[in-house]
């Protein structure tokens, strides 16, 4: 069974249950901040660790069964949180001369190697 569908009177939780079980939407991620990121971070963290507790010692299958669920929403608070950082690591670096390599835009060796337009035709 699904969640609620969102209206324009009536916003989604950033939770949306499926039965027992608990996901997290990236885009309601996006809207965050990073400190509460990382405080729902360490929150799934936690719930992780209590989940593997009940995997040793024989809990119920719904809480097996979580267990994926859970990692993935840890992935998905640490890839909005990452895309966050780069963000603003971006806009920090935007304008300066010289910028992390991490930061530069990929291309191809070929291109980045290659004269820039206005070095063409100088």
């Amino acid at each position: 069974a699904q969640g609620p569908k969102p209206s324009k009177h009536f916003p989604v939780p950033c939770f949306v249950s499926i039965g027992d079980m608990v996901r997290v939407k990236a885009y309601e991620l996006r809207s965050k901040t990073s400190k509460e990121l990382l405080k729902e971070l360490d929150d799934m963290k936690s719930e992780l660790a209590q989940l593997r507790v009940a995997k040793v010692s024989g809990g119920a299958a719904s809480k097996l069964a979580k267990i994926k669920i859970v990692r993935k929403s840890i992935a998905r608070i640490l890839t909005v949180y990452n895309q966050k950082q780069k963000a603003e690591a971006r806009k920090q670096y935007k304008g300066k001369k010289h910028m992390p390599l991490d930061l530069r835009p990929k291309k191809t060796r070929k291109i980045r190697r290659a004269l820039k337009t206005e070095q063409k035709y100088a």
